[in-house]
């Protein structure tokens, strides 16, 4: 196992929830982080901006740079990969954490939202790892690592969410591609998902109340993210990982601590079961 200790570590929804929490396990080796996404100033209803959270990198004894990015517009990708190198010399690694989601069917799902989820979730994805891989193939254990489930052709992932269900596999279907379009580079490219539903601003406002209670907290994923992220680029990639087998590899037995309400039943993910 290596260490993140001055790796640039570019992440994209860092302002709050797991993007956040990857940010600050990262900042504990002393790794440089990119803070990017919408949110610069306090947000009425939602937690964090990205200025608060490059202070707790800092405080967490690692560098920061904020940047406000909007990862549905081309060129402000282009800028904020270009500001990162500017200040830090390279990128080491690209999370592709940022996502959008409604759980809405077919008939109830607008074009404006369709677009959303899609131009969020797979379109970014593509077009932010398309934007760091010529920086990614001078580092030296180059990562790609994407939240975004293991993909499984059951019709029950589909029929519910159709259009989230394509945009959340159209970014793993980018993990399956460039896992191999990039091999001899040398470049890790994988995909994390949770076990369990996060207790997430998304989980909040999309499910009711028991499932947050029966959610685990973000840390479970950032340290699952720490673990892969800490592997040598050519020996892992091409996975689907999931953090609670990911942790338990890794020797991690005690999971209560990850959870919101410890001892009571747990909520699995969508995606999985």
């Amino acid at each position: 196992m290596t260490t993140l200790r001055d790796k640039v570590i570019f992440i994209t929804g860092s302002s709050r929830g797991i993007g956040r929490e990857i940010a600050l396990r990262c900042a504990r080796d002393g790794a440089k982080l990119v803070i990017t996404g919408k949110t610069a100033e306090p947000h009425a209803r939602l937690p964090g901006t990205i200025h608060s959270v490059a202070e707790e990198v800092v405080q967490a004894g690692g560098q920061a740079l904020a940047i406000q990015l909007d990862v549905r517009d081309e060129q402000a990708i282009q800028s904020a990969v270009a500001q990162t190198v500017a200040r830090f010399g390279s990128v080491d690694v690209l999370v592709n954490n940022a996502s959008a989601i409604s759980l809405t069917g077919t008939l109830q799902t607008s074009a404006k939202r369709l677009d959303l989820m899609w131009d969020v979730n797979m379109r970014a994805t593509f077009l932010m790892s398309q934007a760091c891989i010529p920086h990614l193939k001078k580092s030296g254990n180059p990562h790609i690592l994407t939240l975004s489930p293991p993909l499984n052709m059951q019709d029950k992932w589909f029929a519910p969410h159709l259009a989230y269900t394509l945009s959340k596999y159209g970014m793993s279907i980018c993990t399956l591609g460039m896992a191999r379009e990039f091999e001899t580079d040398g470049i890790a490219v994988n995909c994390l998902w949770p076990r369990t539903t996060i207790a997430t601003s998304a989980i909040e406002f999309n499910f009711p109340e028991a499932v947050l209670r029966a959610s685990r907290k973000p840390a479970i994923v950032a340290d699952a993210a720490y673990v892969i992220l800490t592997r040598g680029s050519r020996a892992c990639s091409g996975n689907f990982f999931i953090d609670e087998e990911v942790l338990r590899a890794a020797g991690v037995v005690d999971f209560e601590q990850y959870a919101v309400m410890p001892g009571a039943p747990l909520y699995d993910d969508l995606f999985l079961g």
